[in-house]
């Protein structure tokens, strides 16, 4: 079949699609009913456990204690069975490694009796605490070599096991930690863990300053929004591009793109809207307390969002809701595309990640109440949190950092590279007055009166929201919108909670030192207002002018990720993580090599496609348009809409560029290199030249010739 007529068949495919698969029966299995039925949680082992077991495990998972071991083979012995009954026949420690997605490794419940006879059930409470996986396969920057293979997962109870279910069958999966046989972290839950215990201990030290006796566990907590593309597979499997980057390398712009802007919040789609109903109710299965769902910016683009959890579950359930969003919308015929520019012009996708931090007897810390200049202990924390970002923007900057997100930061879609702290209104208007000597006001909230006598007033916020900001205080939290769609959100927290550990120590060596706390409290925000509120930015970020004025004072804008990367070996980095017991120096190096080896990996990976594209599926196409139309005297007179010799020949000669350049960089580097600037500075501009030529030969090709589907198509056929 030649390339047209597979996208023309595609494209029929599509139109013709008419049977989905069956709905669910509500009546019998209302949503409601089914949260966290697959999942080991705190109900379920109060109703199997003793008492005495239970109480430990709470103590560990509820208020930070260090786990008791011998609670160990009892917990075991209960989520056996527990997954026994739900028809397991295997289980699965579940780990995360530095590829940034999820690692499990299978294990069978059964072992065959000694006489040959009906398999056993096995699983004791070592085997549940401590797995080994073949470590040496996967990314560690050097930290260990090829030939050592041992590593270590250990296991998480602070993040309930869970149940995959699959129609021949289902597993048990455990969250854990992978090590090192030496100790460092391969993963990113690990880091994650030590950065909230970090987290928790200084924030009960401001605590016990405004006089709290009875103080909880503090956890970081976090909320991400997910935002995704939806292609249908036929034209999905009909892109190489799609199949193998994940984005499109070529693609005209269509006549029609976001530019009416109908598709956001707009009507979902019906199959789409079957899609979501199904990912809601597998997510409710698993725990995950997904709540909204709508449409995106983009035409195909769509997001879900969940609800407030522990940093750490919150991590695990965002590695879950993107196996769970690719699973299901394989099952109704769409392929979830999770780049962070799947397509060239239209908006690109973010994985907007809302932070707070909060216990179960002070509640929420960020939350600034009716009169936030009163409020000297919220003021306090969200001070660490400006002074935090404004020390270490660099650091946010290289934790989201990856080729894919390059493409998306700065575009009029996405906060800058440059990070800016997003205060609001009120909450600028009390900082300004403390800057200036003190804060007697706030803003108030007050009411909106719509002027339709048959609609309510509406209690109207103090500030409006500031979508172009990367770090934007929205109300009781921080949202960090720079977090790219395809990554795993464990190492925003990471550093997230470790940069604000290290502001909030600082803060409690002052004021516990203090004679007077209230005015010790004034001198020290006054201090960070002046040395650090140069990091505050309530205007538009996509601006020209905010550019030029971040540079006036002083802020740094890390365009790239090979200039983003170094920040994480830096001397002020290295000096947290390792004050605060988060990250070695090594660590940190082994994490920066890795990096640079997938930025480098994936525009290899991308240059080779887009030569294999336009030399087997572009060039042939273009011929052949040309065969037909020299063979007519009516073709050849058609100006302007024809594709020239000339254009074939710099489609041609470019195609060789880029092979030179990538065949350069493998012969300097080695077979993908680990210089991300070389390829930075070399092929990617390569390729967006050999893009050019080949969306412009898109244009005048019939289209019954063009060989892949086009973005008109893509987006908009659902």
């Amino acid at each position: 079949m030649t390339g047209n007529a597979a996208r023309l068949d595609a494209v029929a495919s599509v139109i013709d699609r008419v049977e989905l698969p069956k709905g669910v029966d509500f009546s019998a299995e209302p949503t409601g009913d089914l949260f966290g039925i697959n999942t080991f949680n705190l109900a379920k082992m109060k109703e199997v456990l003793s008492s005495e077991a239970y109480e430990k495990l709470i103590a560990t998972i509820s208020d930070g204690s260090k786990l008791d071991i011998s609670v160990a083979d009892e917990v075991a012995g209960a989520m056996k069975d527990w997954a026994l009954s739900r028809g397991a026949t295997h289980y699965a420690h579940v780990f995360y490694p530095l590829t940034g997605f999820t690692a499990e490794k299978h294990d069978s419940f059964y072992d065959p009796a000694p006489d040959g006879g009906a398999a056993i059930s096995k699983f004791k409470g070592k085997t549940l605490i401590q797995g080994e996986p073949d470590g040496s396969s996967f990314p560690s920057g050097g930290l260990r070599a090829t030939h050592a293979a041992r590593g270590y997962t250990a296991w998480d109870p602070t993040s309930p096991a869970f149940i995959i279910e699959n129609p021949c069958g289902t597993t048990l999966c455990i969250p854990t930690s992978f090590v090192s046989w030496t100790g460092e972290a391969l993963d990113k839950k690990t880091p994650v863990l030590k950065s909230m215990q970090a987290l928790d201990k200084v924030a009960r030290r401001i605590l016990k300053l405004f006089g709290h006796e009875s103080i909880a566990h503090v956890s970081a907590t976090a909320g991400p929004e997910q935002e995704y593309f939806l292609v249908d597979k036929s034209f999905f499997y009909s892109r190489p591009d799609l199949m193998s980057a994940g984005r499109s390398l070529f693609g005209a712009a269509p006549p029609k793109g976001q530019e009416f802007d109908d598709h956001y919040f707009g009507v979902i789609p019906e199959r789409v809207m079957s899609f979501m109903y199904e990912v809601d109710r597998e997510l409710f299965k698993l725990g995950i307390p997904a709540k909204t769902r709508h449409n995106e910016v983009a035409p195909g683009q769509f997001e879900i969002a969940p609800m407030f959890e522990s940093a750490n579950v919150a991590a695990d359930h965002q590695q879950l809701v993107m196996t769970v969003l690719k699973k299901v919308a394989d099952k109704y015929g769409l392929a979830c595309l999770m780049h962070e520019k799947p397509f060239a012009g239209v908006n690109g996708s973010g994985k907007h990640v809302n932070w707070s931090l909060g216990n179960s007897t002070q509640g929420n810390l960020l939350d600034p109440g009716d009169t936030p200049h009163e409020n000297a202990q919220f003021l306090v924390f969200a001070g660490a949190v400006i002074r935090a970002v404004d020390k270490f923007a660099p650091l946010l900057r290289a934790v989201v950092a990856s080729a894919g997100n390059d493409h998306r930061l700065g575009a009029n879609e996405a906060p800058p590279a440059i990070i800016s702290v997003y205060l609001g209104d009120q909450l600028m208007d009390v900082f300004e007055q403390i800057k200036g000597g003190g804060a007697t006001t706030s803003k108030s909230k007050g009411v909106l009166n719509i002027g339709v006598d048959t609609l309510p007033e509406l209690p109207k916020d103090a500030g409006d929201r500031n979508r172009t900001s990367p770090f934007a205080f929205t109300g009781n939290r921080f949202e960090f919108r720079a977090v790219g769609s395809n990554m795993s959100i464990a190492g925003p927290l990471t550093a997230m909670n470790t940069i604000i550990t290290d502001s909030l120590e600082y803060i409690a060596d002052r004021l516990e030192g203090a004679s007077d706390l209230n005015a010790e409290i004034q001198a020290v925000l006054q201090e960070i207002m002046e040395v650090n509120g140069k990091v505050i930015f309530n205007g538009n970020g996509y601006s020209e002018e905010w550019h030029a004025e971040a540079e006036s004072r002083g802020l740094p804008n890390l365009k790239t990720t090979p200039d983003a990367l170094p920040a994480l070996t830096s001397p002020e980095v290295v000096e947290v993580f390792e004050k605060y017991g988060v990250l070695s120096e090594v660590e940190l190096e082994s994490r920066q090599e890795v990096y640079a080896e997938q930025y480098c990996a994936i525009i290899n990976v991308e240059a080779k496609l887009a030569i294999e594209i336009a030399k087997t599926i572009i060039y042939p196409a273009a011929m052949r348009y040309l065969g037909e139309l020299s063979s007519t005297v009516a073709g050849v007179k058609e100006v302007g809409v024809t594709p020239s010799t000339a254009i074939l020949e710099e489609a041609a000669t470019l195609t060789s560029s880029l092979e030179s350049a990538i065949a350069a960089l493998e012969s300097a580097y080695g077979s993908v290199g680990h210089e991300p600037t070389s390829w930075k500075d070399t092929v990617l501009p390569a390729m967006l030249e050999l893009r050019g030529v080949v969306d412009s030969l898109e244009a005048v090709i019939a289209d019954d010739i063009w060989p892949l589907p086009t973005y008109q198509e893509m987006l908009f056929i659902k």
